[in-house]
């Protein structure tokens, strides 16, 4: 009699278990897409303020120093969001779908900082050139270019 109490009592222990066990990797699971939407937003933020930046510096837009500034102002924002709910450890291309953060955004922490450090410098110095003229975004505009092509040669993947 008591076996046949204790073998479903442990079968219910042990589905509890894995359910609870289910249940925890869904949240994580949903926590880490949460985490690489969000950076990848970061990332459309940056390139679309970028963008209009770059029109300016290329000419393809008339240089309007509110909107350089505003969008000088925006990329700044967009830059020194906090990277610790942005680069969730664990969310490395393929370990997870949908990313193509490589594993040195952990192993080289130092370095990735570096690099995000020189795109908020990079961002700041843009918002002085965009109150000046198209000669001087021109001018900034090359240090942030490199600070995101540095990065991406570093941290970011191929596409997959």
């Amino acid at each position: 009699m008591k076996k046949m109490i204790i073998v479903p009592a442990i079968a219910l222990i042990a589905a509890t278990a894995l359910a609870s066990t289910a249940s925890s990797d869904g949240h994580a699971d949903k926590a880490m897409k949460a985490a690489i939407d969000a950076r990848k937003a970061q990332m459309k933020l940056i390139a679309y303020n970028m963008g209009i930046l770059g029109s300016m510096a290329k000419g393809e837009a008339p240089f309007d120093s509110a909107v350089a500034t505003s969008a000088a102002t925006n990329l700044s924002a967009v830059a020194k969001l906090d990277r610790a709910t942005l680069w969730v450890e664990g969310t490395i291309q393929g370990e997870v779908p949908d990313t193509r953060a490589k594993s040195e955004i952990w192993s080289d922490a130092t370095g990735f900082e570096k690099s995000a450090t020189e795109l908020e410098n990079a961002a700041d110095a843009l918002i002085e050139a965009a109150g000046t003229d198209v000669a001087a975004i021109q001018a900034a505009m090359g240090a942030a270019g490199q600070s995101c092509k540095s990065c991406h040669e570093s941290y970011r993947g191929p596409k997959n």
